[in-house]
């Protein structure tokens, strides 16, 4: 098969280096914009929009998930199947939730999560702990519209990455070179409060 001209990068010397240029090979799939649709974001935006209405009630269900999640940890205590139904259930929170308007429970789902992925024995963890990131998750969710909501969450985030940290600490003390990225404060700005 014979190359095309643009298949080949660029190469661009000068006195005291090279710069290389890889082709553009994904041009010929990327959207331009027309006449008839000046903006595909603006029309993103405006699809997101009208959705925007169902995201509490796609909340209110990741909610009742979580929460079902937790009350079958409560019954049979943390197993392979109940540690795998609430990291399931924490990680799609953590995923969804800032997209939907709820930053805050995105936070506490994603402690929740690495609190169940770097404990080396999850049979270990309190429930009381993962009850304290379920309801925190449930109550940022529910009570999202309060003027003090952002301050209240916040703190909630803060004290949740503290104990969990704590317990991350003291559970991985013989390889607390491995922990120090996961124990390192969130690099994105608004995370951890």
């Amino acid at each position: 098969m014979a190359r095309k001209k643009d298949d080949a990068p660029t190469v661009t010397t000068f006195a005291d280096h090279e710069v290389i240029t890889p082709p553009h090979k994904l041009r010929h799939v990327v959207a331009q914009a027309t006449s008839d649709d000046p903006d595909p974001v603006a029309r993103a935006e405006q699809a997101l929009a009208k959705l925007s209405p169902q995201f509490a009630a796609w909340m209110d269900t990741e909610c009742a998930r979580l929460d079902a999640a937790r009350k079958q940890v409560q019954a049979q205590g943390v197993t392979d199947k109940t540690r795998d139904l609430l990291f399931h259930a924490a990680h799609d929170i953590k995923g969804e939730a800032a997209t939907f308007g709820y930053p805050q429970a995105a936070a506490v789902a994603e402690s929740l999560c690495r609190l169940i992925e770097h404990t080396r024995d999850v049979a270990r963890i309190p429930v009381s702990l993962i009850d304290q990131h379920v309801d925190a998750v449930r109550a940022i969710i529910r009570e999202h519209a309060r003027a003090d909501a952002m301050e209240i969450g916040g703190n909630l985030i803060r004290r949740l990455r503290h104990v969990t940290d704590e317990f991350l600490l003291e559970d991985n003390k013989d390889r607390l070179d491995e922990m120090e990225g996961i124990l390192s404060p969130p690099l994105a700005p608004g995370e951890g409060g």
